[in-house]
């Protein structure tokens, strides 16, 4: 057993060692050498080898974890407090734009209210659980719904804390933070000059080092990587309330979490545009790629008033900065076909470097598009990175003139021509040639047909693009989640004529499988099983994997708990979806027109012939204690966790909120009660405590 001075020892080496990382990494202070930082960190090592019942997680020897079994990926979890989008602004115009949404909706002067604004770095999303100020889980952010468990390799983040400092603010018992892992430019670039000295490749940029390394199978691969974290959000907290986002943000940097210092509270439009002005001003200097600035309002109270859309939350906006430019030349122009059947001109460009990424390829949106730019190939064009991510031509810089080069149709690329080497159908690749999209098809041949600006192919399951595509959805995460058929098994299935629809997944044969080359009894009887397990789906899933168009994940779960089951939307007329929220009239318009469709009545038939079997989900109850009210829940339940109690509320037909306001009517009260509790209070709302509330769920009240 250890002896109190080795305690003693091993608790100042930890103490000191946390220390110097804060210093070095918040505030760029070297208190030791790091010869001298190693040699501490030696001792401690070797103190917790010789002492295994000094061992703690939140040592900074713990950094580092064991890599994942080979083979195996993340562990999925699922947001209790979705990571939603945010939606983008390119102007002062649209900014002005969003400010009246707000006003209309507050009905307040929108020149008054306190906003806060920061730089949207351009990282990689994710959440951070601490418990008892602990960090116990790190999370993707993934589809926004359901992300991957990255814990051991975002302990290697230098400076995320293991655990919360309470000297300057009493650490709460349960927090989740939201925040971005990045990486420095200057970092980056002493990252890739050690990676070409011992042959390693040259990596792209910061943002696509960051995620790769963030889900790398091994911790320590990861630790190599310089990477930092900065909060943005907290999304759920048990053991501290805040009136405003400044607190959050202050709390988080007391508690330890990094801060960039370039966060303001500004109040009013024009300080939010200036702001965006200095800070574009210096997107240079700054040492992190950043693609805008977020403005979210303040007051936490005034956002949950404004509530959320189901992809975005309508109390804050993202104003981008002018787009990174490069100019190169259009070699050809392509039309794909996309996995919902619309036809898509799409530019083949000579490689360029746009912001740190080679572009090769760059979307030109629609026909009306084109036309507007006045495009031809072998002009040289101006390409830029929309947001600093998606390629998009801009505009001609020189148009081609005069005779082609010699060698122009022999440097076309090998993507462009067929197994005879011609160009494809539906290419246009001479030498300014005039663009025009094509009357068919040019996977399938099929007559296109026009829906406003875009052309799209009507044959949904014969046009191979499409079958690839909607298949891809089929197996994908938040549909059926067949993770043993990827893009290419799919390709190799459909080239067999092997399935013809989706659903024709749930009819493959085991004899027909083995047949195929690279496939072997094993990998068929692993698909077969996995197909088994799969068969039964949660409603809002089995939505998904229809490819309806407008119906994602989130809409899905929306219709699966109003409709509760398949027949019940499969009769629902456009008025049925009036009462829904966060479910528009144009997604409604197209889930009514899907289901009048009689080939997709005959696919889901075709899904029961194969055995499939949907799960509704649970229906939320009519008449009960909180049907339409709106209840916050503040301190410590014994018999509930905040999640449970949350959906109890839910269940039982009421809403939940995170702060009190007007419109609450309930505030349920445990233990350690925050603000919430004098507020409530003050406006003369309901206060249950936990005895109540479990009257009211279990209906004994």
């Amino acid at each position: 057993m250890a002896t109190k001075k080795v305690e003693q020892r091993v608790a100042k080496l930890r103490a000191d060692l946390t220390e110097y990382s804060r210093l070095y990494y918040l505030e760029g202070v070297s208190q030791v050498s790091d010869a001298e930082y190693d040699r501490l960190f030696r001792e401690l090592e070797q103190l917790e080898a010789e002492h295994p019942e000094l061992q703690d997680d939140a040592s900074p020897t713990k950094r580092v974890g064991a890599p994942l079994p080979e083979g195996e990926g993340f562990e999925r979890v699922e947001h209790e407090v979705p990571m939603l989008s945010i939606d983008s602004l390119f102007s002062a115009e649209e900014v002005a734009d969003f400010d009246e949404r707000v006003a209309r909706y507050l009905k307040v002067d929108v020149e008054e209210l306190a906003w806060s604004v920061e730089p949207k770095f351009d990282g990689v999303s994710a959440s951070l659980l601490f418990v008892e100020g602990r960090f116990v889980r790190g999370v993707t952010r993934g589809d926004g719904s359901v992300g991957e468990d990255v814990t051991s390799n975002l302990r290697t983040v230098r400076n995320l804390p293991l655990a919360l400092s309470d000297e300057a603010r009493p650490v709460p018992d349960l927090v989740e933070v939201r925040g971005e892992v990045l990486m420095r430019r200057d970092a980056f670039a002493r990252l890739n000059e050690r990676r070409a000295e011992s042959g390693e490749p040259i990596l792209a940029n910061p943002r696509n080092a960051t995620s790769g390394a963030v889900r790398r199978n091994d911790p320590a691969e990861v630790a190599r990587y310089p990477l930092e974290f900065f909060p943005y959000a907290v999304a759920r907290c048990v053991g501290a309330e805040f009136d405003t986002h400044t607190e959050v943000m202050t709390a988080l940097s007391q508690w330890g979490l990094g801060d960039s210092g370039l966060r303001e509270r500004v109040v009013g439009r024009e300080a939010r545009l200036a702001y965006h002005a200095r800070l574009e001003e210096r997107r240079d200097t700054v040492p992190y790629d950043m693609d805008g600035v977020v403005a979210k309002i303040d007051d936490l109270a005034l956002r949950e008033r404004l509530g959320r859309t189901a992809r975005s939350v309508r109390w804050q906006y993202a104003q981008k900065f002018a787009a990174l430019e490069a100019v190169s030349t259009l070699r050809a122009i392509e039309i794909q076909v996309g996995a919902n059947g619309r036809l898509t001109p799409r530019a083949h460009l000579e490689p360029v470097e746009v912001g740190g990424v080679v572009v090769r390829h760059a979307t030109l949106h629609n026909a009306d598009h084109v036309r507007t730019l006045g495009v031809h190939p072998g002009d040289r064009v101006f390409v830029y990175r929309a947001g600093d991510v998606i390629p998009q031509v801009e505009g001609v810089s020189k148009p081609a003139s005069g005779r082609a080069p010699a060698d122009w149709d022999a440097t076309l690329p090998e993507s462009l021509r067929d197994a005879d080497g011609n160009v494809r159908p539906g290419v246009i690749a001479r030498w300014r040639e005039e663009f025009a999209m094509p009357e068919n098809c040019p996977a399938c041949g099929t007559a296109a047909v026009q829906e406003g600006k875009f052309r799209r192919c009507p044959n949904r399951f014969g046009c191979p693009p499409q079958l690839v595509g909607r298949l891809e959805v089929l197996c994908g995460r938040t549909a059926f989640d067949i993770d043993r058929l990827g893009p290419k098994l799919i390709q190799q299935l459909i080239d067999a004529d092997l399935v013809h629809s989706p659903a024709d997944v749930f009819h493959l044969r085991r004899d027909d499988l083995v047949e195929l080359e690279r496939w072997g009894a094993k990998s068929a009887d692993n698909l077969m099983a996995q197909l088994e397990e799969r068969r039964r789906v949660p409603f809002d899933r089995f939505l998904v994997a229809l490819a309806i168009d407008d119906v994602g994940p989130t809409t899905a779960k929306l219709l699966a708990r109003h409709f509760h089951d398949l027949d019940g939307l499969r009769r629902a007329e456009l008025d049925d979806f009036l009462d829904i929220d966060g479910v528009g009239e144009k997604a409604a318009a197209k889930v009514t027109a899907w289901f009048a469709e009689p080939r997709n009545v005959a696919l889901l038939e075709r899904f029961a012939e194969g055995g499939v079997e949907i799960r509704p989900l649970e229906a939320r109850a009519t008449g009960g204690p909180f049907e339409g009210r709106t209840v916050v829940v503040t301190g410590t339940l014994e018999g509930f966790s905040r999640a449970e109690a949350k959906n109890a509320v839910e269940h039982l037909g009421g809403k939940v909120a995170s702060s009190v306001s007007a419109k609450t009517d309930f505030l349920v009260c445990g233990e350690k009660p925050g603000s919430k509790l004098k507020k409530a209070q003050e406006l003369g709302v309901a206060v249950l405590d936990e005895a109540a509330f479990t009257a009211l769920v279990r209906g004994t009240a």
